[in-house]
């Protein structure tokens, strides 16, 4: 009768051992899905700030023409990329960290512009833009790396024994880190915006 009772007990740990098991890769997906809605917020965020500082720039620097053109198509281009939070694969990644990229070095571009013009920059509409867009990109930063690091968490748990076992029975998947590629040694610091 001891016996049974001792593998009633073993069997009700693995159950006990397997439902927290399940309910952590839960978490652990929406958690990761939560951050990429962090990043996405930002990331709208910062479009929306830069058809304002563009027309900005337009009003002092007009025969700017190709670098306001390239910062706009490169917005145009990042709004267009998307990314499902329920199914996000590397390719969608990999198209929004190349088109995050060359919006950050378009918008370096545009900001390197108005160091030419002074009346620009004692604008007080260029600087509060340029206020807000750092204050963006920071967050952008911020969101990025606690989207990293719950993408990090589900992929060790995914990885760990015994949980990986609960893990591709259920057919948790992992996620693939937001980095920004090849450029990221010139892109992953914020754009510069203070003059």
């Amino acid at each position: 009768m001891s016996l049974l009772y001792i593998v009633l007990g073993v069997a009700a740990l693995v159950v006990f051992w397997a439902i927290f098991a399940y309910n952590n890769f839960v978490k652990l997906t929406q958690r990761t899905k939560e951050a990429w809605a962090d990043i996405d917020v930002q990331l709208k965020r910062r479009y929306d700030l830069i058809p304002n500082l563009v027309e900005t720039v337009k009003g002092y620097a007009s025969h700017e023409k190709e670098t306001l053109s390239q910062v706009t198509d490169a917005r145009t281009t990042a709004t267009q990329v998307h990314v499902d939070p329920t199914n996000i694969t590397p390719e969608q990644i990999t198209a929004m960290a190349g088109a995050e990229s060359a919006l950050t070095q378009s918008l370096g571009k545009l900001l390197a512009v108005a160091e030419a013009y002074p009346d620009l920059k004692a604008n007080t509409n260029f600087a509060q833009l340029q206020t807000e867009l750092s204050d963006t990109e920071n967050k952008i930063q911020a969101a990025r790396r606690f989207y990293n690091g719950n993408v990090r968490d589900l992929a060790i748990a995914l990885q760990s024994f015994p949980s990986n076992i609960i893990g591709k029975m259920f057919n948790f998947k992992e996620h693939e880190f937001f980095e920004l590629g090849e450029d990221e040694a010139e892109a992953k610091d914020p754009v510069k915006v203070s003059f």
